[in-house]
């Protein structure tokens, strides 16, 4: 590996961390020795990257510091070509518009010699049918966004109806399928319903009453322990 190439490594290292990481950490991520790190990040804060760092606790890159995306390497523009891909397919209008105009602009400032990867892509996703749904998508995520609830008839799978009103938490999309993670006011619980059983359906006016981040992790607390549960018993 180029050692330009290698510092950029280092600053994506950096980047993804959740915190302090140690030489010997990026060290093994490279494969290069501690010393090379060490002279690699002397390096770059050499020329002004704000990177901290503490013996025995490790080094830490400073919020707010952007690497140019002239940066991309072909694999990580085929990554995103490939993403795109999947969202122009299974997205929603809005979310399939977004994709477009973002590799439009990836494609803008990508060097020259690499956007014939974005017109000619060596990824590919195969179309699937959109999901019937009457409360769309871009509804949803707005309602998550805006931490507000969602009233809505819902059928289940004995086609039984429900009256309910859920704080969304999370919208996953499959190939086929949407699928809403949320509270359930009526069963006082986590539940996930699925778009397109959804009979009908209101974004409220009223908030969720809880911060969304403490929401998400109670949601990923039950989850586990669904997990686990299931696992135990298999």
């Amino acid at each position: 590996m180029r050692r330009g190439d290698r510092l950029f490594e280092v600053i994506e290292v950096l980047r993804r961390a959740k915190g302090p990481i140690s030489a010997q950490s990026i060290g093994d991520a490279l494969g290069v020795t501690k010393r090379t790190v060490y002279r690699d990040v002397a390096a770059l804060i050499g020329q002004g990257v704000p990177i901290n760092g503490e013996a025995g606790v490790g080094y830490v890159l400073e919020p707010g510091f952007h690497m140019p995306p002239l940066m991309l390497t072909p694999d990580e523009i085929e990554a995103v070509t490939l993403g795109v891909l999947w969202v122009q397919s299974r997205g929603e209008p809005e979310l399939a518009l977004a994709a477009e105009k973002l590799i439009t602009k990836l494609e803008a400032v990508a060097p020259a010699k690499y956007r014939t990867s974005f017109l000619h892509p060596a990824v590919s996703v195969a179309p699937v049918a959109q999901p019937d749904e009457v409360l769309g998508a871009s509804a949803i995520r707005l309602a998550i966004r805006h931490r507000k609830k969602i009233a809505l008839t819902y059928s289940d799978n004995a086609c039984q109806k429900t009256r309910r009103v859920i704080w969304p938490i999370l919208l996953g999309y499959r190939d086929t399928s949407r699928i809403i993670a949320a509270w359930c006011e009526l069963r006082e619980d986590f539940r996930y319903f699925r778009t397109e059983r959804i009979i009908e359906a209101e974004v409220l006016e009223d908030s969720i009453p809880r911060r969304m981040d403490l929401l998400r992790a109670e949601w990923r607390k039950a989850t586990d322990a669904e997990r686990q549960r299931y696992q135990e018993g298999a």
